[in-house]
């Protein structure tokens, strides 16, 4: 009786087994989806960083981002436009991965075209949104690849824009500290903020200013600027100082 009802155990759960292998071959991004959002509540996982290739298009050059390479965001430039992916020390991608072929696929760009995913016959296959890669597959923003054990994301922008200069309000807020941490020189200068700046316009600290890297910046802007108006600043920068000074 207890000999049947393991012989019926095992059976069941060999054939959910080969159930999951089915759904992990046809679904393999799916799963790796349903995975990740478990291992969340797993504490050790939490700093698990996702893997991500980005490819990028300007003007100047065609490159890509990853972070495959040892764990760190790496800029990866390659004259042929072929980025090699494998476990072998040759490739361009080189992931110690025992499900990875030495040389398992590539990443290719094509000119007025695109990204491939190119497999090199490898033994664990390469997927791209679960759809294993026999032929090459063109990559969109936010595909899902799969190359033997390891899954990551692939990125693509072909576009930037020019933002606008920020107005000189905010540039006031992001003014870096240009003399040393001393509390009772910040204090002495708040007290003398009570006299008109504009008389005061040549004490050492505006020296330091005209002399730092923002006033650099600012060049002939400096000097264009009326007396009221280096007040301000002035008056800006006291203000901004103080809650500092009584930490």
């Amino acid at each position: 009786m207890m000999a049947d009802f393991a012989q019926t155990e095992l059976e069941r759960r060999l054939s959910l087994y080969q159930v999951f292998i089915k759904l992990y071959e046809h679904h393999s991004s799916l799963l790796d989806e349903i995975l990740q959002l478990e291992n969340l509540s797993d504490p050790l996982l939490k700093e698990v960083k996702p893997h991500y290739v980005h490819g990028v298009v300007d003007t100047a050059s065609v490159y890509l981002m990853t972070n495959l390479c040892d764990e760190q965001t790496q800029s990866l430039r390659q004259p042929q436009h072929i980025w090699t992916i494998g476990r072998d020390r040759s490739s361009g991608i080189r992931i110690a991965d025992k499900f990875l072929s030495r040389r398992h696929a590539a990443i290719q760009y094509i000119d007025n075209q695109g990204f491939y995913l190119v497999d090199f016959n490898s033994s664990n296959g390469s997927f791209v949104n679960g759809e294993n890669a026999y032929q090459p597959i063109r990559l969109k923003d936010g595909d899902r690849i799969r190359l033997g054990g390891m899954t990551f994301d692939f990125f693509l922008s072909h576009a930037s824009r020019i933002l606008p200069t920020v107005a000189m309000e905010l540039l006031m807020r992001l003014v870096p500290q240009l003399i040393d941490d001393d509390q009772g020189e910040i204090s002495t200068a708040h007290r003398d903020k009570q006299k008109p700046l504009a008389q005061n316009l040549d004490v050492p600290f505006l020296e330091i200013c005209k002399n730092s890297s923002v006033f650099e910046d600012m060049g002939h802007l400096y000097e264009s600027f009326t007396t009221e108006q280096k007040s301000e600043i002035l008056d800006r920068f006291f203000s901004r100082k103080i809650p500092y000074s009584s930490r």
